[in-house]
Protein backbone atom coordinates (compact mmCIF):
# COMPACT_ATOMS: atom_id res chain seq x y z
CA UNK A 1 0.00 0.00 0.00
CA UNK A 2 1.38 3.39 -1.02
CA UNK A 3 0.33 6.80 0.24
CA UNK A 4 1.77 10.32 0.23
CA UNK A 5 2.19 12.67 3.15
CA UNK A 6 2.87 16.41 2.89
CA UNK A 7 4.00 17.24 6.44
CA UNK A 8 6.45 18.92 6.55
CA UNK A 9 7.52 17.86 3.05
CA UNK A 10 6.06 15.60 0.38
CA UNK A 11 7.11 11.99 0.89
CA UNK A 12 5.85 8.70 -0.49
CA UNK A 13 5.29 6.07 2.20
CA UNK A 14 5.02 2.36 1.46
CA UNK A 15 3.34 -0.13 3.76
CA UNK A 16 4.03 -3.70 2.70
CA UNK A 17 1.53 -6.56 2.98
CA UNK A 18 1.50 -8.39 6.30
CA UNK A 19 3.26 -11.51 4.97
CA UNK A 20 5.99 -9.34 3.41
CA UNK A 21 6.50 -7.53 6.73
CA UNK A 22 6.95 -10.91 8.43
CA UNK A 23 9.69 -11.74 5.91
CA UNK A 24 11.32 -8.32 6.45
CA UNK A 25 11.43 -8.84 10.21
CA UNK A 26 12.81 -12.37 9.83
CA UNK A 27 15.52 -11.14 7.48
CA UNK A 28 16.57 -8.31 9.80
CA UNK A 29 16.64 -10.69 12.77
CA UNK A 30 19.17 -12.80 10.87
CA UNK A 31 21.48 -10.15 9.41
CA UNK A 32 21.23 -7.37 12.01
CA UNK A 33 23.65 -9.04 14.49
CA UNK A 34 26.18 -9.42 11.67
CA UNK A 35 26.21 -5.72 10.82
CA UNK A 36 25.70 -4.42 14.35
CA UNK A 37 29.32 -5.37 15.12
CA UNK A 38 30.55 -3.07 12.36
CA UNK A 39 28.45 0.00 13.22
CA UNK A 40 30.13 2.86 15.07
CA UNK A 41 28.86 3.72 18.54
CA UNK A 42 27.43 7.08 17.47
CA UNK A 43 25.01 5.86 14.81
CA UNK A 44 21.61 6.15 16.51
CA UNK A 45 18.78 5.26 14.14
CA UNK A 46 16.91 1.94 14.24
CA UNK A 47 19.24 0.25 16.70
CA UNK A 48 18.52 -1.44 20.01
CA UNK A 49 19.38 0.87 22.90
CA UNK A 50 19.74 3.92 20.65
CA UNK A 51 17.08 6.25 19.17
CA UNK A 52 16.38 9.98 19.00
CA UNK A 53 16.58 10.74 22.71
CA UNK A 54 19.89 8.91 23.09
CA UNK A 55 21.22 10.87 20.11
CA UNK A 56 20.09 14.09 21.77
CA UNK A 57 21.85 13.13 25.01
CA UNK A 58 25.02 12.45 23.03
CA UNK A 59 24.63 15.85 21.33
CA UNK A 60 24.62 17.52 24.76
CA UNK A 61 27.66 15.49 25.85
CA UNK A 62 29.69 16.37 22.72
CA UNK A 63 28.58 19.98 22.99
CA UNK A 64 30.19 20.16 26.42
CA UNK A 65 33.34 18.31 25.35
CA UNK A 66 33.93 20.35 22.20
CA UNK A 67 33.42 23.69 23.95
CA UNK A 68 35.04 22.72 27.26
CA UNK A 69 31.71 23.15 29.06
CA UNK A 70 30.68 26.10 26.91
CA UNK A 71 33.76 28.16 27.80
CA UNK A 72 35.21 28.19 24.26
CA UNK A 73 33.72 29.08 20.89
CA UNK A 74 33.03 26.19 18.56
CA UNK A 75 31.10 25.30 15.42
CA UNK A 76 28.87 22.50 14.16
CA UNK A 77 28.66 21.01 10.69
CA UNK A 78 24.95 20.19 10.40
CA UNK A 79 24.24 18.16 7.28
CA UNK A 80 21.92 15.71 5.62
CA UNK A 81 21.79 13.91 2.30
CA UNK A 82 19.62 15.13 -0.55
CA UNK A 83 16.67 12.79 -1.25
CA UNK A 84 18.54 10.00 0.48
CA UNK A 85 16.02 7.15 0.35
CA UNK A 86 15.18 7.93 -3.29
CA UNK A 87 18.81 7.70 -4.38
CA UNK A 88 20.23 4.62 -2.61
CA UNK A 89 21.91 2.59 -5.36
CA UNK A 90 20.85 -1.07 -5.22
CA UNK A 91 24.07 -2.51 -6.65
CA UNK A 92 26.25 -0.48 -4.29
CA UNK A 93 24.09 -1.56 -1.34
CA UNK A 94 24.29 -5.21 -2.41
CA UNK A 95 28.06 -5.01 -2.83
CA UNK A 96 28.33 -3.65 0.74
CA UNK A 97 26.05 -6.41 2.05
CA UNK A 98 27.98 -9.16 0.23
CA UNK A 99 31.13 -8.22 2.15
CA UNK A 100 29.46 -9.48 5.33
CA UNK A 101 26.78 -11.90 4.07
CA UNK A 102 27.98 -14.93 2.09
CA UNK A 103 24.70 -16.88 1.93
CA UNK A 104 23.47 -16.53 -1.67
CA UNK A 105 19.87 -17.20 -0.64
CA UNK A 106 19.91 -14.23 1.73
CA UNK A 107 21.47 -12.00 -0.92
CA UNK A 108 18.83 -13.18 -3.44
CA UNK A 109 16.05 -12.27 -0.98
CA UNK A 110 17.51 -8.82 -0.37
CA UNK A 111 17.79 -8.24 -4.12
CA UNK A 112 14.15 -9.29 -4.50
CA UNK A 113 13.01 -6.88 -1.78
CA UNK A 114 14.92 -4.03 -3.38
CA UNK A 115 13.58 -4.85 -6.86
CA UNK A 116 10.01 -4.89 -5.55
CA UNK A 117 10.48 -1.39 -4.19
CA UNK A 118 11.88 0.09 -7.39
CA UNK A 119 12.52 -1.11 -10.93
CA UNK A 120 15.04 1.67 -11.60
CA UNK A 121 17.86 0.17 -9.53
CA UNK A 122 17.71 3.06 -7.10
CA UNK A 123 15.64 3.99 -4.07
CA UNK A 124 14.06 2.37 -1.03
CA UNK A 125 10.52 2.94 0.26
CA UNK A 126 9.98 4.82 3.49
CA UNK A 127 8.02 2.76 5.96
CA UNK A 128 9.64 -0.66 5.56
CA UNK A 129 11.80 -2.12 8.33
CA UNK A 130 14.33 -3.33 5.74
CA UNK A 131 14.68 0.20 4.33
CA UNK A 132 15.43 1.59 7.77
CA UNK A 133 18.04 -1.08 8.40
CA UNK A 134 19.64 -0.83 4.94
CA UNK A 135 19.85 2.96 5.40
CA UNK A 136 22.32 2.36 8.23
CA UNK A 137 24.26 -0.27 6.29
CA UNK A 138 24.61 2.04 3.27
CA UNK A 139 26.11 4.90 5.30
CA UNK A 140 28.31 2.79 7.56
CA UNK A 141 31.30 3.41 5.28
CA UNK A 142 30.65 7.15 5.63
CA UNK A 143 30.79 6.80 9.42
CA UNK A 144 34.18 5.12 9.28
CA UNK A 145 35.44 7.63 6.71
CA UNK A 146 34.51 10.50 9.05
CA UNK A 147 36.04 8.78 12.09
CA UNK A 148 39.21 7.31 10.54
CA UNK A 149 40.09 9.55 7.59
CA UNK A 150 38.79 12.90 8.82
CA UNK A 151 39.61 12.12 12.46
CA UNK A 152 36.36 13.67 13.69
CA UNK A 153 36.10 13.05 17.43
CA UNK A 154 32.60 14.42 17.91
CA UNK A 155 30.33 12.97 15.22
CA UNK A 156 26.70 11.77 15.47
CA UNK A 157 24.52 10.32 12.72
CA UNK A 158 20.79 9.61 12.74
CA UNK A 159 19.81 8.05 9.37
CA UNK A 160 21.07 10.67 6.87
CA UNK A 161 21.08 13.53 9.38
CA UNK A 162 24.48 14.10 11.00
CA UNK A 163 26.57 16.60 12.94
CA UNK A 164 30.27 17.15 13.58
CA UNK A 165 31.54 19.42 16.40
CA UNK A 166 34.81 21.29 15.96
CA UNK A 167 36.40 24.52 17.28
CA UNK A 168 38.05 25.20 13.91
CA UNK A 169 35.48 26.53 11.44
CA UNK A 170 37.82 26.06 8.48
CA UNK A 171 38.33 22.40 9.40
CA UNK A 172 34.58 21.83 9.27
CA UNK A 173 34.42 23.42 5.83
CA UNK A 174 37.13 21.00 4.72
CA UNK A 175 35.21 18.07 6.26
CA UNK A 176 32.05 19.09 4.44
CA UNK A 177 33.83 19.11 1.05
CA UNK A 178 35.57 15.79 1.72
CA UNK A 179 32.34 14.14 2.83
CA UNK A 180 30.51 15.34 -0.25
CA UNK A 181 33.24 13.99 -2.54
CA UNK A 182 33.16 10.66 -0.71
CA UNK A 183 29.37 10.41 -0.99
CA UNK A 184 29.37 11.24 -4.70
CA UNK A 185 32.21 8.91 -5.64
CA UNK A 186 31.51 5.94 -3.37
CA UNK A 187 27.76 5.97 -2.74
CA UNK A 188 26.30 8.07 -5.60
CA UNK A 189 24.46 10.43 -3.25
CA UNK A 190 25.29 13.98 -2.17
CA UNK A 191 24.82 16.46 0.64
CA UNK A 192 21.75 18.65 0.55
CA UNK A 193 23.10 22.03 -0.66
CA UNK A 194 20.73 24.12 1.47
CA UNK A 195 20.66 22.01 4.64
CA UNK A 196 24.38 21.27 4.98
CA UNK A 197 26.10 24.19 6.70
CA UNK A 198 28.73 25.13 9.26
CA UNK A 199 26.91 26.94 12.06
CA UNK A 200 27.42 28.48 15.47
CA UNK A 201 25.43 26.71 18.16
CA UNK A 202 24.37 30.03 19.69
CA UNK A 203 21.96 30.57 16.80
CA UNK A 204 20.40 27.15 17.31
CA UNK A 205 21.01 23.87 15.50
CA UNK A 206 18.02 21.88 14.26
CA UNK A 207 18.66 18.21 14.99
CA UNK A 208 16.19 15.29 15.06
CA UNK A 209 13.20 17.51 15.68
CA UNK A 210 14.76 19.86 18.26
CA UNK A 211 16.28 23.34 18.09
CA UNK A 212 19.39 23.05 20.25
CA UNK A 213 21.05 26.11 21.79
CA UNK A 214 23.88 26.52 24.29
CA UNK A 215 21.81 26.15 27.42
CA UNK A 216 18.37 25.00 26.31
CA UNK A 217 16.42 23.04 23.70
CA UNK A 218 13.14 23.83 21.98
CA UNK A 219 10.82 21.71 19.87
CA UNK A 220 10.73 22.56 16.19
CA UNK A 221 7.74 24.78 15.42
CA UNK A 222 6.74 22.49 12.55
CA UNK A 223 6.67 19.52 14.96
CA UNK A 224 4.42 21.42 17.37
CA UNK A 225 2.04 22.30 14.53
CA UNK A 226 2.04 18.67 13.41
CA UNK A 227 1.24 17.47 16.93
CA UNK A 228 -1.65 19.94 17.29
CA UNK A 229 -3.13 18.89 13.94
CA UNK A 230 -2.92 15.23 14.94
CA UNK A 231 -4.53 15.91 18.31
CA UNK A 232 -7.32 17.93 16.68
CA UNK A 233 -7.92 15.06 14.26
CA UNK A 234 -8.10 12.56 17.15
CA UNK A 235 -10.67 14.74 18.96
CA UNK A 236 -12.85 14.85 15.83
CA UNK A 237 -12.52 11.10 15.25
CA UNK A 238 -13.35 10.44 18.92
CA UNK A 239 -16.57 12.47 18.62
CA UNK A 240 -17.50 10.42 15.55
CA UNK A 241 -16.72 7.18 17.43
CA UNK A 242 -13.92 6.29 15.00
CA UNK A 243 -11.27 6.05 17.74
CA UNK A 244 -11.49 5.40 21.47
CA UNK A 245 -10.09 7.47 24.31
CA UNK A 246 -7.17 5.07 24.83
CA UNK A 247 -5.84 5.92 21.34
CA UNK A 248 -5.89 9.65 22.05
CA UNK A 249 -4.34 9.16 25.50
CA UNK A 250 -1.54 6.97 24.09
CA UNK A 251 -0.71 9.62 21.50
CA UNK A 252 -0.54 12.40 24.09
CA UNK A 253 1.52 10.26 26.47
CA UNK A 254 4.03 9.42 23.71
CA UNK A 255 4.34 13.04 22.59
CA UNK A 256 4.75 14.23 26.19
CA UNK A 257 7.61 11.78 26.79
CA UNK A 258 9.30 13.09 23.63
CA UNK A 259 8.66 16.76 24.47
CA UNK A 260 10.18 16.42 27.94
CA UNK A 261 13.62 16.36 26.32
CA UNK A 262 13.10 20.03 25.42
CA UNK A 263 12.37 23.05 27.60
CA UNK A 264 8.64 22.64 27.08
CA UNK A 265 7.03 22.69 30.53
CA UNK A 266 4.54 25.51 29.79
CA UNK A 267 3.64 24.04 26.40
CA UNK A 268 3.04 20.58 27.90
CA UNK A 269 0.83 22.04 30.65
CA UNK A 270 -1.21 23.97 28.09
CA UNK A 271 -1.67 20.93 25.83
CA UNK A 272 -2.60 18.71 28.80
CA UNK A 273 -5.17 21.27 29.98
CA UNK A 274 -6.79 21.47 26.53
CA UNK A 275 -6.76 17.67 26.30
CA UNK A 276 -8.62 17.35 29.60
CA UNK A 277 -11.30 19.77 28.37
CA UNK A 278 -11.74 17.86 25.10
CA UNK A 279 -12.01 14.52 26.91
CA UNK A 280 -13.80 15.53 30.10
CA UNK A 281 -14.62 12.69 32.53
CA UNK A 282 -12.71 10.10 30.48
CA UNK A 283 -10.13 7.72 31.94
CA UNK A 284 -7.76 5.45 30.02
CA UNK A 285 -7.03 1.79 30.56
CA UNK A 286 -3.45 2.72 31.49
CA UNK A 287 -4.65 5.12 34.18
CA UNK A 288 -6.95 2.46 35.64
CA UNK A 289 -4.13 -0.10 35.69
CA UNK A 290 -1.77 2.35 37.38
CA UNK A 291 -4.40 3.07 40.02
CA UNK A 292 -4.99 -0.63 40.68
CA UNK A 293 -1.23 -1.26 41.06
CA UNK A 294 -0.92 1.56 43.58
CA UNK A 295 -3.95 0.29 45.48
CA UNK A 296 -2.47 -3.21 45.72
CA UNK A 297 0.68 -1.79 47.31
Amino acid sequence: MNFTIHDPKTRKITKSDFRDRVVHHALCNIIEPIFEKSFIYDSYANRIGKGTLKALERFDFFKGKASKNNTEKYYVLKADIQKYFENVDHEILLSIIKKSVSDKRVVWLIRKILANSSSKGRGMPLGNLTSQFFANVYLNDLDWFVKNRLKAKYYIRYVDDFVIFERNKRQLGFCKDEINMFLKSKLKVQLHPDKSKVLKLGKGIIFIGFRVFYYHKLLKKSNIRKMKRKLKSLVQEYKLHKVDYDSAYDFLEGWTAYAKSANSYKLRRKIASEFEKDFANEISTKEINRYLKIKKK
